[in-house]
Parts: structure tokens; C-alpha cells; sequence
């Protein structure tokens, strides 16, 4: 698998993650261990240039999924471990925090 393609579908299971569990009540666990575990993995194999450029992104989306799931299942529970492990900036404030702007709008 390319690079490019990498990149990309890690950053479309960060984001759909984002998505699918923003103020849930609860979610599907066996669902989120696979879906989080995916995701550290393809983490894991993306090269260290690569993450130091798109570092902040990652924090700020897989961020907003940790403060959304961290009431529902309790920040040490094991997959909100694994999520955090991939943040490696301050966390956003909140599940809505969204006042970053996009690469395209600087």
C-alpha cells in the first residue's frame, strides 16, 4: 500500500471514529475495539515524518473522540488508553472543540 493511501485511510477511520461517537450515551464496544485497534495499528505504521507533519490534526480529531467517549466509558478504560496513546499534544477542551482552522483555510 502506498503512502498517500495510507495516510489517507488512517485519517478516514480517525475521522469516521470522530464522527461515531460524538455524544453518544454508549456505543457498541466489540465494534470500537476492533475500529480502535485498526487504527493504532495503521498508526503504528505510518513514518515518523509523516506523523510529525500531521501530528496536530491527529490530536485534535482522535482528541475530540477521547472526550467523547472518556464520560460514557471512563479515561483509563483500556481502548481510551490505546486512543490517547495516539495524542500526543494537549487534548482539545471539549468533544466540540472545533475552533482549529484547516490547512486550506490559513
Amino acid at each position: 500500500m502506498g503512502l498517500y493511501v495510507q495516510v489517507y485511510e488512517f485519517a478516514a477511520s480517525a475521522g469516521a471514529l470522530e464522527g461515531y461517537v460524538y455524544h453518544k450515551k454508549e456505543a457498541e464496544l466489540r465494534d470500537l475495539s476492533v475500529w480502535i485497534g485498526n487504527l493504532h495499528q495503521a498508526y503504528g505504521l505510518l513514518p515518523a515524518p509523516v506523523l510529525e507533519e500531521i501530528q496536530p490534526f491527529v490530536d485534535m480529531t482522535l482528541g475530540r473522540a477521547f472526550r467523547s467517549l472518556a464520560p460514557v466509558l471512563g479515561e483509563n478504560h483500556e481502548l481510551l488508553l490505546k486512543v490517547r496513546s495516539m495524542i500526543h499534544g494537549t487534548l482539545p477542551d471539549s468533544a466540540d472543540d472545533f475552533q482549529k482552522k484547516k490547512w486550506f483555510q490559513e
